[in-house]
Protein backbone atom coordinates (compact mmCIF):
# COMPACT_ATOMS: atom_id res chain seq x y z
CA UNK A 1 0.00 0.00 0.00
CA UNK A 2 1.25 3.48 -0.80
CA UNK A 3 2.59 5.26 2.25
CA UNK A 4 0.73 8.41 1.22
CA UNK A 5 -2.63 6.71 1.64
CA UNK A 6 -4.40 7.42 4.91
CA UNK A 7 -5.96 4.70 7.05
CA UNK A 8 -8.70 5.98 9.34
CA UNK A 9 -11.18 4.39 11.71
CA UNK A 10 -14.66 5.81 12.11
CA UNK A 11 -18.18 4.61 12.89
CA UNK A 12 -21.85 4.78 11.99
CA UNK A 13 -23.57 5.95 8.82
CA UNK A 14 -22.33 9.50 9.37
CA UNK A 15 -18.71 8.34 9.50
CA UNK A 16 -19.20 6.26 6.34
CA UNK A 17 -20.80 9.23 4.56
CA UNK A 18 -17.99 11.59 5.56
CA UNK A 19 -15.27 9.15 4.48
CA UNK A 20 -16.94 8.73 1.09
CA UNK A 21 -17.14 12.52 0.71
CA UNK A 22 -13.38 12.68 1.36
CA UNK A 23 -12.73 10.30 -1.52
CA UNK A 24 -11.75 7.29 0.56
CA UNK A 25 -12.33 3.61 -0.07
CA UNK A 26 -14.90 2.73 2.61
CA UNK A 27 -14.99 -0.66 4.35
CA UNK A 28 -18.10 -1.39 6.44
CA UNK A 29 -17.52 -3.69 9.42
CA UNK A 30 -20.72 -5.06 10.97
CA UNK A 31 -19.64 -8.23 12.73
CA UNK A 32 -23.11 -9.21 13.99
CA UNK A 33 -24.12 -9.77 11.28
CA UNK A 34 -24.24 -7.83 8.02
CA UNK A 35 -20.60 -7.93 6.92
CA UNK A 36 -20.20 -11.50 8.24
CA UNK A 37 -23.28 -12.56 6.26
CA UNK A 38 -21.92 -10.94 3.10
CA UNK A 39 -18.46 -12.46 3.60
CA UNK A 40 -20.15 -15.84 3.91
CA UNK A 41 -22.09 -15.11 0.71
CA UNK A 42 -18.76 -14.50 -1.04
CA UNK A 43 -17.50 -17.79 0.42
CA UNK A 44 -20.53 -19.36 -1.26
CA UNK A 45 -19.39 -17.76 -4.55
CA UNK A 46 -21.91 -14.96 -4.76
CA UNK A 47 -21.38 -12.82 -7.84
CA UNK A 48 -21.60 -9.51 -5.94
CA UNK A 49 -22.61 -8.25 -2.50
CA UNK A 50 -24.19 -4.93 -1.56
CA UNK A 51 -25.71 -3.36 1.54
CA UNK A 52 -28.61 -0.98 1.92
CA UNK A 53 -30.90 0.64 4.43
CA UNK A 54 -34.34 -0.69 5.29
CA UNK A 55 -37.28 1.58 4.49
CA UNK A 56 -36.97 3.49 7.76
CA UNK A 57 -33.80 4.64 9.49
CA UNK A 58 -32.93 7.22 12.14
CA UNK A 59 -29.52 7.86 10.60
CA UNK A 60 -28.72 11.61 10.41
CA UNK A 61 -27.53 11.27 6.81
CA UNK A 62 -29.38 10.59 3.58
CA UNK A 63 -29.79 7.06 2.22
CA UNK A 64 -31.31 5.72 -0.98
CA UNK A 65 -32.26 2.01 -0.91
CA UNK A 66 -34.01 2.32 -4.26
CA UNK A 67 -30.71 3.28 -5.92
CA UNK A 68 -29.00 0.20 -4.52
CA UNK A 69 -31.90 -1.96 -5.67
CA UNK A 70 -31.42 -0.58 -9.17
CA UNK A 71 -27.69 -1.28 -8.99
CA UNK A 72 -28.30 -4.87 -7.85
CA UNK A 73 -30.82 -5.42 -10.64
CA UNK A 74 -28.47 -4.07 -13.30
CA UNK A 75 -25.67 -6.38 -12.16
CA UNK A 76 -28.03 -9.35 -12.07
CA UNK A 77 -29.48 -8.64 -15.53
CA UNK A 78 -26.04 -8.17 -17.09
CA UNK A 79 -25.05 -11.56 -15.70
CA UNK A 80 -28.38 -13.35 -16.24
CA UNK A 81 -28.83 -14.21 -12.60
CA UNK A 82 -31.11 -13.52 -9.63
CA UNK A 83 -31.00 -11.46 -6.45
CA UNK A 84 -31.10 -12.66 -2.85
CA UNK A 85 -32.12 -10.20 -0.14
CA UNK A 86 -30.87 -10.63 3.41
CA UNK A 87 -32.97 -8.73 5.92
CA UNK A 88 -34.20 -8.42 9.49
CA UNK A 89 -35.80 -9.43 11.78
CA UNK A 90 -33.52 -12.43 12.17
CA UNK A 91 -36.22 -14.62 13.65
CA UNK A 92 -39.31 -13.24 11.96
CA UNK A 93 -41.23 -14.32 8.88
CA UNK A 94 -40.41 -13.63 5.23
CA UNK A 95 -43.37 -11.25 5.08
CA UNK A 96 -41.98 -9.26 8.03
CA UNK A 97 -38.62 -8.99 6.31
CA UNK A 98 -40.21 -8.03 2.99
CA UNK A 99 -42.22 -5.29 4.71
CA UNK A 100 -38.95 -3.49 5.61
CA UNK A 101 -37.53 -3.76 2.08
CA UNK A 102 -40.12 -2.00 -0.07
CA UNK A 103 -37.79 0.78 -1.26
CA UNK A 104 -35.02 -1.53 -2.41
CA UNK A 105 -37.65 -3.76 -4.01
CA UNK A 106 -38.97 -0.78 -5.99
CA UNK A 107 -35.47 -0.20 -7.33
CA UNK A 108 -35.11 -3.85 -8.28
CA UNK A 109 -38.52 -3.82 -9.97
CA UNK A 110 -37.70 -0.64 -11.90
CA UNK A 111 -34.65 -2.29 -13.45
CA UNK A 112 -36.49 -5.58 -13.99
CA UNK A 113 -34.45 -7.62 -11.53
CA UNK A 114 -35.70 -10.86 -9.97
CA UNK A 115 -35.62 -11.60 -6.24
CA UNK A 116 -35.20 -15.32 -5.66
CA UNK A 117 -35.26 -15.39 -1.84
CA UNK A 118 -35.45 -13.24 1.28
CA UNK A 119 -33.26 -14.67 4.05
CA UNK A 120 -32.53 -13.71 7.66
CA UNK A 121 -29.34 -11.83 8.53
CA UNK A 122 -27.60 -14.48 10.66
CA UNK A 123 -24.00 -14.46 9.52
CA UNK A 124 -22.27 -17.69 8.55
CA UNK A 125 -25.50 -19.69 8.55
CA UNK A 126 -27.36 -17.54 6.01
CA UNK A 127 -25.80 -19.06 2.84
CA UNK A 128 -26.83 -22.53 4.01
CA UNK A 129 -30.47 -21.50 3.46
CA UNK A 130 -30.27 -20.90 -0.32
CA UNK A 131 -27.87 -21.31 -3.20
CA UNK A 132 -25.94 -18.03 -3.48
CA UNK A 133 -23.55 -19.09 -6.22
CA UNK A 134 -23.43 -16.43 -8.96
CA UNK A 135 -26.26 -14.47 -7.28
CA UNK A 136 -26.30 -10.80 -6.29
CA UNK A 137 -26.78 -10.61 -2.53
CA UNK A 138 -28.11 -7.44 -0.88
CA UNK A 139 -28.09 -7.06 2.92
CA UNK A 140 -30.92 -4.76 4.02
CA UNK A 141 -29.98 -4.07 7.64
CA UNK A 142 -30.28 -1.43 10.32
CA UNK A 143 -26.61 -0.68 11.02
CA UNK A 144 -24.22 -2.11 8.42
CA UNK A 145 -26.74 -1.72 5.62
CA UNK A 146 -27.49 1.88 6.54
CA UNK A 147 -23.77 2.74 6.76
CA UNK A 148 -23.13 1.10 3.38
CA UNK A 149 -26.08 2.95 1.84
CA UNK A 150 -24.97 6.33 3.20
CA UNK A 151 -21.48 5.92 1.73
CA UNK A 152 -22.75 4.49 -1.57
CA UNK A 153 -24.97 7.52 -2.11
CA UNK A 154 -21.79 9.60 -2.32
CA UNK A 155 -19.42 7.10 -3.93
CA UNK A 156 -19.55 3.52 -5.17
CA UNK A 157 -16.18 2.90 -3.48
CA UNK A 158 -17.70 0.77 -0.70
CA UNK A 159 -16.70 -2.74 0.43
CA UNK A 160 -17.24 -4.89 3.51
CA UNK A 161 -15.07 -6.87 5.91
CA UNK A 162 -15.32 -8.89 9.11
CA UNK A 163 -13.19 -10.71 11.65
CA UNK A 164 -15.84 -13.29 12.61
CA UNK A 165 -16.05 -16.90 11.50
CA UNK A 166 -17.74 -17.18 8.12
CA UNK A 167 -19.07 -20.02 6.03
CA UNK A 168 -15.57 -21.13 4.97
CA UNK A 169 -13.15 -19.05 7.05
CA UNK A 170 -12.15 -19.11 10.70
CA UNK A 171 -9.41 -17.85 12.99
CA UNK A 172 -7.44 -14.99 11.47
CA UNK A 173 -8.58 -15.72 7.92
CA UNK A 174 -11.63 -13.38 7.76
CA UNK A 175 -9.53 -10.43 8.96
CA UNK A 176 -6.74 -11.26 6.50
CA UNK A 177 -9.33 -11.50 3.73
CA UNK A 178 -10.61 -8.03 4.68
CA UNK A 179 -7.08 -6.63 4.51
CA UNK A 180 -6.43 -8.31 1.16
CA UNK A 181 -9.71 -6.93 -0.23
CA UNK A 182 -8.86 -3.41 0.94
CA UNK A 183 -5.44 -3.59 -0.72
CA UNK A 184 -6.79 -5.03 -3.97
CA UNK A 185 -9.66 -2.55 -4.21
CA UNK A 186 -7.60 0.55 -3.41
CA UNK A 187 -7.16 2.78 -6.46
CA UNK A 188 -4.73 5.54 -7.17
CA UNK A 189 -7.48 8.16 -6.96
CA UNK A 190 -8.62 7.00 -3.50
CA UNK A 191 -7.36 9.32 -0.77
CA UNK A 192 -7.11 6.43 1.68
CA UNK A 193 -9.07 3.68 3.38
CA UNK A 194 -11.73 4.25 6.03
CA UNK A 195 -12.59 1.29 8.24
CA UNK A 196 -16.11 1.98 9.49
CA UNK A 197 -17.52 0.25 12.56
CA UNK A 198 -21.21 -0.03 11.67
CA UNK A 199 -22.22 1.03 15.18
CA UNK A 200 -20.25 2.86 17.83
CA UNK A 201 -22.52 1.13 20.34
CA UNK A 202 -21.22 -2.28 19.27
CA UNK A 203 -17.95 -3.22 20.96
CA UNK A 204 -17.58 -6.05 18.43
CA UNK A 205 -17.67 -3.61 15.52
CA UNK A 206 -15.32 -1.10 17.14
CA UNK A 207 -12.72 -3.72 18.07
CA UNK A 208 -13.00 -5.39 14.66
CA UNK A 209 -12.46 -2.11 12.82
CA UNK A 210 -9.40 -1.38 14.96
CA UNK A 211 -8.05 -4.88 14.37
CA UNK A 212 -8.38 -4.65 10.58
CA UNK A 213 -6.85 -1.16 10.57
CA UNK A 214 -3.90 -2.38 12.65
CA UNK A 215 -3.25 -5.18 10.17
CA UNK A 216 -3.34 -2.69 7.30
CA UNK A 217 -0.91 -0.40 9.10
CA UNK A 218 1.55 -3.24 9.57
CA UNK A 219 1.98 -3.60 5.82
Amino acid sequence: MERSKRIVISSDASGAWQAAREGMLVMIVDVIDMSTTLESALDARALAVLGCSPDYTRAPVEVNPKQIGQRAARISRENHTGIILVAEPRYGSDSERMARCQKVLKGIEKEKGMVEAVLPNIGAETPRMADMKNRVVVAVTDTGGVAYDAAFLVSERVITGTIARTLSQKGMQPALTAVKRARECLREEDTGIAIIAASRNSMEDMLAAQFIANLLMQE
